[in-house]
């Protein structure tokens, strides 16, 4: 006699079908939510009988209030501590409490097995929504969230090809534009670009801004002129080194960031290179390090902490079943000249 055929374990997206309603929705009803109305709770519930859906974590933590998940992949960064203390603050404000977490390793956040039991570990702890701060390939971890109806938003995008997803940033082209047309207005034409990484939506639109600038004030883009690398001190201090040792060197330098820009800093001081005498620096985030470089850097600022504002803001209001006005924020970048700027040498 022929073995039955083991029945496919029903999931929440079958139970939501089932009920004509969102996972979202879905997920509100089992977990006891007062924004449910009586009739969509017995719809559900009845769909779950039927079913026999059986959820593999709790959605709401013992304590009854809500949490989130922050996630990132370099917790030692200027930029992410920035972010941080804005996401920190947000959820202090809407009482919600905070879990952060290290993503998993880049090898094996692509796998979906890896990437549902990690969402599937952050429901079990309550977290109603996740947080990704500058998160290189999340693409697994957004589709496993988006699976388990749990709303995910990320700050400053890397590598991602999902079409659905929810991200928080800066104006980085305008910002970039307004950078080098400071530079363009001090009389400097031979302009460096040292960018972020090629995969980063950020880098790459803080090289279009540059890119933009020069061909308004009709200056032809060099590409010996523009480099790509990591956001660090080294990489910055890396290709300075190169750049200012050339032929033809340039008398500014666009950094993607204000690591970069230090290592630029760093680069120009031991080769004797004057700032901004000789060579004009310009960062791009505007951290607190900044202000207390030598000269202190002239930068982009961006408001990191009110993307992290803004991030909560907007999961917390997918958790409760609202979609985002906007899949995708730009919050306004303004420049802010310090001394690491100066006329182009004659």
């Amino acid at each position: 006699m022929a073995a039955e055929p083991t029945r496919r374990r029903a999931t929440l997206a079958d139970v939501a079908a089932a009920a004509d309603v969102s996972k979202a929705t879905v997920s509100k009803a089992l977990n006891g939510r007062s924004d449910v109305s009586d009739a969509t709770r017995e719809r559900v519930l009845a769909a779950v009988a039927e079913l026999g859906y059986r959820p593999t974590t709790s959605g709401a933590p013992a304590s009854g209030r809500q949490a989130l998940t922050v996630v990132f992949d370099i917790p030692a960064s200027p930029y992410i501590l920035g972010v941080l203390q804005g996401v920190l603050a947000a959820a202090t404000d809407q009482r919600v409490d905070l879990l952060t977490r290290l993503a998993p390793d880049r090898a094996s956040r692509t796998q979906r097995a890896v990437a549902r039991e990690w969402v599937a570990d952050q429901r079990a702890v309550g977290s109603v929504g996740i947080i990704g701060l500058t998160l290189s390939e999340p693409d697994g971890l957004i589709h496993a969230a988006d699976d388990a109806a749990l709303p995910f938003v990320i700050v400053d995008p890397v590598d991602t090809r999902h079409r659905r997803m929810v991200s928080v940033g800066s104006s980085n082209w305008a910002g970039a534009r307004t950078a080098t047309e400071h530079l363009v207005g001090l009389g400097h034409r031979r302009i460096a670009c040292i960018g972020g990484p090629e995969a980063s939506d950020a880098a790459r639109d803080r090289l279009y801004g540059y890119q933009a600038a020069l061909d308004a004030a009709g200056i032809e883009v060099d590409p010996a002129l523009i480099r790509s690398d990591q956001f660090d001190v080294a990489s910055g201090a890396r290709h300075a080194r190169d750049l200012l040792t050339g032929d033809r060197p340039p008398t500014a330098i666009v950094a993607a960031d204000d690591e970069i820009a230090v290592g630029v800093l760093a680069t120009a001081h031991a080769l004797g290179i004057r700032v901004p005498d000789e060579l004009s620096v310009i960062g791009f985030d505007d951290t607190p390090q900044a202000a207390w470089t030598t000269p202190p850097l002239t930068t982009v600022h961006q408001h990191l902490e009110g993307m992290g504002r803004m991030a909560v803001e907007t999961v917390l209001a997918m958790a409760d079943g609202r979609r985002p006005a906007s899949r995708h924020v730009e919050l306004a970048t303004s420049l802010t000249v310090r001394e690491s700027t100066g006329p182009a040498p004659a």
